[in-house]
């Protein structure tokens, strides 16, 4: 029985083997195997991709080899608006708008991050294409993808890195809830960004090459200036939104349709709450807060309860904040680190000094409490009653909290000045060399101590932002 059985099969099975069936079995997946890499190629052209990973880590960037038609049309290439992205560049842009984020939060530079950013990169149908940002919650953590054409506007690009960086940021110890960032953060946050930081965060493409060399161009405005420069001339002529508005902006706004009113209005909001006490921990609070509520109200609210007790004291502050925003034009404001380098300029004072008479004048710069110390009252008063005036006119224009340092110095000066009487006639100066030592002793340690505590301050203000640039620059 089982021997016919066993011959039974094996018939069967060269019966099978030996049939068209099984031939064109094996002929097709001969031509499948062979063909599939061909056909895999022409559905997915884009399959070979340009891959770029940041310093961090943190930010993956991925783009296909093809690129956007758009590129080639010479009013795209040579519009400074637009930035044409690759992997590589874009990649240091997101490392450098995020150090630049974290510096006006207050967040430490090595603070660590907890979601990964994938920004992914595809040819742009048209210039004003929009950009689409997805959290996904993966294992305990949260991570972001980026959709982004490869040509998109400076602004559009700003707002979108903005954006997720403070999603990944207040999602740090989120479960099952993502944030939700209200619309006036991330877009008063990206204007202040560009304008304190420059085109130059967000790297693009040269747009021609000349001998052998790549030339980009960049229009900018002059670093160091006031950095709510646009927003104070768009104000001039509109007047800024109301909290309300501000909290439900429709797309024409969010577009800038609307001459760029609802922007300016939200990078002063929050360069108003930042300017607050504690106003940057209170915006890092309220981050942390958003994936506890399912509205950001409660949770702004909740964070600045020192500065106002219900939503009426919020309106009523801003109100105010708007008006006087309108009614007082200063003039041009300094960056912190231009405002650093301004103060540092006025507290030191150029000399001549010559090793024998014979010798050629060496330009030195020396201390005030130097010209304290070692000048005579004829040669010190002049000297720092210039410097009083200097560090009177610098204050309208430098950025919290180098005002009230140059005001501290001026205190110091001034009484100094006062006390020693310098400017009077000799004969009405105090009579004994011994109270006018304590005098100078006096000020030089209150001076020496100031020095002290401006370094401290300096030392936080990045001196990537001090250089002043000219405008229309076209460099390699």
């Amino acid at each position: 029985m089982k021997e016919t059985l066993h011959r039974h099969i094996v018939a069967s099975l060269h019966r099978f083997y030996d049939s068209p069936i099984y031939q064109f079995t094996c002929f097709t997946i001969l031509v499948y195997a062979l063909l599939f890499p061909l056909a895999a190629c022409a559905q997915f052209p884009s399959a070979e991709t340009g891959f770029a990973h940041s310093t961090s880590g943190q930010f993956i960037v991925t783009g296909g080899q093809q690129v956007s038609w758009l590129a080639g049309l010479p009013a795209i290439a040579t519009n400074t608006d637009l930035v044409r992205l690759e992997p590589a560049l874009l990649a240091v842009s997101a490392e450098r708008l995020k150090e630049s984020l974290r510096r006006q939060l207050g967040i430490s530079q090595s603070a660590p991050w907890s979601g990964k950013i994938f920004l992914v990169l595809h040819p742009a149908q048209s210039p004003d294409e929009s950009v689409t940002v997805i959290s996904s919650r993966f294992g305990s953590g949260w991570n972001y993808r980026v959709e982004l054409p490869d040509i998109v506007s400076r602004t559009r690009l700003a707002r979108a890195l903005t954006g997720v960086l403070l999603l990944e940021f207040a999602n740090c110890d989120a479960q099952s809830h993502s944030a939700e960032i209200p619309a006036w953060l991330n877009d008063g946050l990206s204007q202040q960004l560009s304008a304190a930081g420059s085109p130059e965060n967000l790297l693009s493409l040269p747009y021609k090459i000349v001998n052998g060399l790549a030339v980009a161009e960049i229009n900018a405005t002059q670093r160091g200036i006031d950095p709510m420069a646009v927003a104070r001339q768009v104000l001039k002529n509109s007047p800024a939104l109301t909290f309300e508005q501000l909290s439900w902006p429709d797309d024409n706004q969010v577009s800038g349709a609307d001459g760029g009113v609802y922007r300016a209005s939200a990078q002063l909001f929050v360069n108003s709450l930042l300017g607050l006490k504690n106003g940057a921990a209170d915006l890092r609070e309220m981050l942390q807060d958003l994936p506890h509520f399912y509205n950001w109200q409660i949770a702004f609210q909740n964070a600045f309860r020192e500065n106002f007790q219900t939503p009426l004291d919020v309106e009523k502050w801003w109100a105010l904040q708007a008006v006087d925003f309108a009614a007082h034009d200063p003039g041009p404001q300094w960056t912190p680190a231009v405002s650093r380098i301004a103060l540092d300029e006025i507290l030191s004072v150029p000399v001549e000094m010559r090793a024998t008479s014979n010798n050629l004048p060496v330009y030195a710069e020396i201390s005030l409490q130097a010209v304290i110390r070692n000048f005579d009252p004829a040669q010190q008063t002049p000297i720092l009653q210039a410097k009083l005036r200097d560090l009177e006119l610098a204050q309208f224009h430098m950025t919290a909290p180098l005002p009230a340092l140059s005001n501290a110095y001026r205190r110091i000066i001034g009484d100094y000045l006062d006390g020693e009487n310098l400017s009077a006639p000799p004969s009405t100066r105090r009579a004994t060399n011994s109270s006018q030592n304590n005098g100078v002793d006096d000020a030089v340690e209150k001076l020496d101590a100031l020095d002290a505590q401006r370094r401290t301050i300096e030392d936080a203000i990045k001196p990537d932002d001090s250089t002043p640039q000219s405008l229309n620059a076209s460099a390699p």
